[in-house]
């Protein structure tokens, strides 16, 4: 029993070495790309061809974004089956998952927040460049 103990805990550890592996590329890619691209996002332009334009590029970079949080989102699952390893001391790596956890969901949210936010923005802007138009359209045909 003692035996099969050791090696389920190898077993684990090897796992999560590989899902470790993973999470640090995913997380110094947040760190080093992510965060900096959607605080760039926080101040949009003014003219809705700027808007358009930011949200094109916001478009690409989501792309991205999205790859690295399903990739780390699909780590996360592989480590849930150690919920089912209670005898195993495996406390230390769990601090350790928790933290990826919490900034991969932390970036997640604030991705899906900025996605959200852009479309809203070049809507409403849509929506007033309509309404300029038809008020320019309608003075014109009152001074003719």
């Amino acid at each position: 029993m003692l035996s099969n103990k050791r090696i389920q805990e190898l077993e684990l550890v090897m796992e999560f070495e590989k899902v470790e592996e993973c999470f640090k590329e995913v997380s110094s890619w947040i760190e080093s790309v992510g965060r900096k691209r959607l605080k760039e996002t926080i101040n949009l332009d003014d003219s809705l061809e700027m808007l358009l334009q930011a949200q094109k590029q916001f478009k690409e970079f989501d792309l991205v974004a999205s790859e690295y949080c399903k990739r780390g989102q699909e780590a996360l699952k592989k480590m849930n089956q150690w919920e089912d390893f209670s005898f195993v001391d495996v406390h230390s790596y769990r601090v350790k998952l928790q933290t990826y956890e919490d900034q991969l969901e932390e970036f997640c949210t604030q991705l899906d927040e900025t996605r959200h936010r852009v479309c809203e923005t070049v809507r409403l802007y849509e929506f007033f460049d309509k309404v300029r138009q038809a008020i320019c359209c309608t003075e014109e045909g009152t001074k003719s």
